[in-house]
């Protein structure tokens, strides 16, 4: 007999974990519960703060939306006017001590001159080739090559994507890709070339919104304060320790045992097989791939330089620095950073003068260095660092063969798996995906309603469900470092 017994049981508090638990509080049905081992919402998508008081998403996120569903939620969390900044998105990518604007493809009029012949050609020989292709690409570099030609794969995006994912793209599917990499239109990139123009803004998060106070964090916060206190679970002792799919209940650290009718996971899936104690499907999960992401932030005294501007994320796919992307943290919001008045030590200068760390001087801070991020005489008085095992999931070439598996084959035991680990698919891993996968999971359960997000990806994704959203409402129920350089005001 299980100490608690539920119609429905969540684990994990990020977004995924909280849009099944909103969606259950809503349709006021089925008796449930939220259970999570640390002791405050966000999963993936918290936000830490450091002793001297900078804050770091422990990601990369920003706030853009398909979904109705999803913008009411977090509005309703976080209603005021001034909770929130909307941003433009400016973006770069560091190419031969140049900033060329993001997407790289789209503003190849800022290369040299051998480098644009280089993607002229590349590009050309693409398109000449794509008229008389009648396969689809086999991998993730095939579809580089059909795409955007040998310049542009062999300059930018075979070596940035390897630093993001530690995997040759020839290792990789095509099927993820979505909304998620800009193909280049021929004539367009032709004409800025010789005009010497860059191209406008590309993709969902050309403007984005971030909440003005407590990062990212703060947004899942201020959604699982939402919910009834009586039916969240958060702390160590609630860590999951076990799932017994045959008798339906979960045990945690703390020996508690909880009964469920309906288990929805947001766990990585290789980690719920194992606590299943499933030789078969634990086999079987070993066909996924991910890699591990490590967030370095750094705190430096003085104004936003110039050279940093306006700025918001940053690519580097070049081997002089470690991380593939920075984030300008401190442009986001004034509040992500000591205030003017704060008094704070400098730690070390950039050139490494009385080093704190040396791991962290030698790395990611010489990359900045490198980049001309920062200056060697900068005063850095903050340092940052969390590595995440799983961090991103990877999609693999094998990826689609285990999912069409593994998933099914749990929710036969009525365990819905699902979230950027839970069902592994990083094409609907931001925010809002994230969130509806737990949402459309609980229609799935109460009234069989077809999980969108899941099993049509390039659906949600699509400029058609845009255009369906803003109408009506989509939802009518409904392997690397990264380095965060961040500047106080004073």
């Amino acid at each position: 007999m299980a100490d608690i017994q539920v119609d429905v049981l969540v684990i994990g508090a990020g977004p995924t974990g909280l849009g099944a638990a909103k969606r259950l509080d809503h349709i006021n049905g089925p008796s449930w519960m939220i259970i999570d081992a640390n002791e405050k919402a966000g999963g993936l998508a918290s936000t830490d703060i450091t002793p001297e008081g900078f804050l770091y998403d422990v990601g990369g996120h920003v706030i853009f939306s398909h979904y109705k569903y999803f913008d009411d939620c977090i509005n309703e969390a976080l209603p005021k006017d001034d909770d929130w900044y909307t941003h433009q998105r400016i973006s770069y990518v560091r190419y031969k001590n140049l900033w060329v604007p993001y997407p790289f493809q789209n503003n190849i009029s800022m290369l040299p001159k051998e480098d644009q012949v280089k993607c002229i050609d590349g590009l050309i020989d693409a398109a000449m080739d794509a008229r008389v292709s009648t396969t689809k690409p086999k991998n993730f570099d095939e579809w580089i090559l059909r795409i955007c030609g040998e310049g542009v794969a062999d300059v930018f995006m075979r070596p940035y994507n390897y630093k993001v994912w530690a995997v040759p793209t020839t290792k990789m599917q095509c099927e993820w890709l979505g909304e998620r990499v800009a193909a280049p239109n021929l004539k367009m990139v032709t004409q800025n070339v010789i005009l010497n123009k860059v191209a406008g803004n590309w993709g969902p998060n050309a403007t984005f919104r971030f909440p003005a106070r407590d990062g990212t964090g703060g947004i899942w916060i201020a959604v699982s304060d939402t919910l009834p206190k009586e039916k969240k679970r958060y702390g160590q002792k609630n860590e999951v320790t076990k799932v017994d799919a045959e008798k339906k209940t979960v045990t945690l650290k703390d020996g508690t045992t909880i009964g469920y009718g309906k288990l929805i996971n947001t766990m990585a899936v290789d980690s719920l097989v194992e606590k299943m104690g499933n030789q078969e499907l634990v086999t079987l999960s070993k066909g996924l791939y991910y890699s591990s992401t490590h967030v370095i932030g750094v705190g430096i005294r003085g104004e936003r330089p110039e050279r940093i501007g306006d700025k918001c994320w940053l690519y580097f796919p070049e081997d002089n620095c470690p991380f593939y992307r920075a984030t300008i943290f401190s442009n986001y919001s004034p509040y992500n950073q000591p205030q003017a008045d704060a008094k704070l030590p400098a730690l070390y200068l950039a050139d490494g003068s009385k080093p704190k760390s040396t791991e962290v001087q030698g790395g990611a801070i010489l990359g900045l260095i490198n980049t001309e991020m920062i200056k060697p005489d900068d005063e850095i008085v903050s340092t940052y660092h969390r590595k995440f095992d799983h961090g991103y999931p990877t999609p693999s070439l094998e990826r689609e063969g285990v999912l069409k598996q593994l998933l099914p084959k749990l929710q036969d035991m009525d365990i819905w798996s699902r979230g950027r680990f839970g069902s592994w698919r990083y094409e609907v891993g931001n925010q809002d995906h994230s969130f509806m996968l737990g949402v459309e999971a609980v229609d799935n359960i109460v009234s069989g309603a077809v999980e969108l997000t899941l099993n049509y990806p390039d659906f949600v994704n699509s400029r058609q469900n845009t255009e369906r959203r803003l109408a009506q409402g989509f939802y009518t129920g409904s392997s690397s470092s990264s380095a965060v350089p961040s500047r106080p005001k004073a």
